[in-house]
């Protein structure tokens, strides 16, 4: 049993959608998206598992204790935690404020870090389990206009690789660091090639991308500790 949180858009949905596929039953995480989070629950019913959706905003922590219990209630048991619910957000230099530093680490790194711990819990009592962090090649090559966003991507990598250690042998813990995979409404088309050239692959990436990576790292025994860049080679320029 599977949960993936942001499960209702992007990436979020490619990934619910795949582990679906390979037959886990899902908690489909969502914020608001209602709508989208219940017709991500029906496309995996063609699957024969069994999703649900289940609201909470993940920068309350008493939501996600509810989330946690409400998956203790209608599964009873967590094998595979998937942080991916996250913020992105323009920050211009010279307009940075403590309330942009709080908003990304609340959403990107609190969030997946209580998340992992909760999850920890009930996995150790089944006897294992695996998390995968969805952290970003920001974490390594900053972006000029997203500072607070970096940095909390950077320390969910860190993040990652302090629990594979502190929860080994029993629970592997891994990340898989994409890069752009899709772009925004407001990216007019000059910019969209600009980077896109510099992807030594020719193009960006696609949720599916990001989702196959996941499902190698849950489907990999042996890994734990591993950041895999899903980027087409951009962090190799």
């Amino acid at each position: 049993m599977a949960l993936v949180t942001g499960a209702s858009r992007r990436v979020g949905r490619a990934i619910a959608l795949d582990l679906a596929r390979c037959g886990h039953d899902l908690a489909v995480h969502f914020r608001s998206s209602a709508d989208a989070a219940e017709e991500v629950a029906a496309l995996c019913a063609p699957s024969g598992v069994r999703a649900v959706p289940i609201p909470a905003d993940l920068t309350r922590p008493e939501d996600v204790a509810g989330l946690f219990q409400r998956i203790d209630d209608e599964f009873g048991r967590l094998d595979v935690l998937v942080n991916n619910a996250a913020v992105f957000r323009r920050t211009p230099a010279w307009d940075l404020d403590l309330e942009d530093l709080d908003l990304h680490l609340a959403t990107n790194l609190k969030a997946p870090y209580l998340c992992s711990v909760l999850a920890a819990r009930r996995m150790r009592d089944r006897g294992g389990g695996c998390i995968v962090n969805i952290a970003d090649v920001a974490a390594d090559r900053p972006f000029r206009d997203h500072v607070p966003y970096c940095i909390s991507k950077a320390a969910l990598v860190m993040m990652t690789r302090a629990m594979a250690k502190a929860y080994a042998p029993v629970i592997r813990v891994n990340a898989v660091s994409p890069g752009t995979v899709l772009f925004r409404p407001d990216e007019d088309h000059d910019l969209r090639r600009r980077v896109t050239a510099r992807i030594p692959r020719g193009r960006i990436g696609s949720p599916e991308d990001v989702a196959r990576a996941v499902r190698f790292l849950v489907e990999s025994p042996h890994v734990t500790g591993a950041v895999i860049p899903v980027d087409g080679g951009r962090s190799l320029a």
